[in-house]
Parts: structure tokens; C-alpha cells; sequence
């Protein structure tokens, strides 16, 4: 193993990344609404939704990808759309 390798190997991976990929894999999936979507500062349109799970309401954000903005009526106040949730950690979930 050559120096760079080993060095390259060290690096940390984002945080972020490494959620979305754990949830791909592994996550359940179940039926959500949009609640809102918002811009911040930066022209970055973000989803509000909310979800329910065993009778628990769930309410979460996400950032939306250049592939998500180009569907706004996917994303729209009152769309129903897929959630993705981790079974064991209900509240870290993703738009599906």
C-alpha cells in the first residue's frame, strides 16, 4: 500500500453522504406529505414534509437536488411523496 493510498483512505467521508447511503440500503419506505418548500440565502429550495409512523407524526427537511427541483410538482405544497426512514431511528428519514 502506497503512501497516497493509505493517506486517501483516512480521509472522512460526509456525514451526509454516509446517512443517504445507509438509508438506500437499508431504510423502509412509507407514504409522506409536503408541508412547504422555502429558499434559503443561497437559492437552495428546500422540502418541508411530514410523515406518521406507528401513530407518531414525524416533520423533517431536506435540501432538494438539481433532479428534484426540475419535478416542482412532485415537490409541491400537499404532493404526497415516498419517504425513506431508518426502522430503528424513525426520525432520520429522506424524500424517497
Amino acid at each position: 500500500m502506497g503512501f497516497f493510498t493509505f493517506l486517501k483512505k483516512k480521509q472522512r467521508q460526509d456525514p451526509e453522504v454516509v446517512r443517504r447511503k445507509f438509508l438506500m440500503e437499508h431504510g423502509r419506505i412509507t407514504d409522506g406529505r409536503i408541508i412547504d418548500t422555502v429558499f434559503n440565502g443561497k437559492s437552495q429550495e428546500i422540502a418541508l414534509y411530514t410523515y406518521t409512523l406507528n401513530g407518531v407524526d414525524f416533520e423533517s427537511s431536506e435540501l432538494l437536488t438539481d433532479d428534484q427541483r426540475r419535478d416542482p410538482l412532485k415537490y409541491a405544497p400537499g404532493a404526497k411523496i415516498g419517504v425513506r426512514y431508518d426502522p430503528k431511528n424513525q426520525g432520520n428519514s429522506m424524500l424517497d
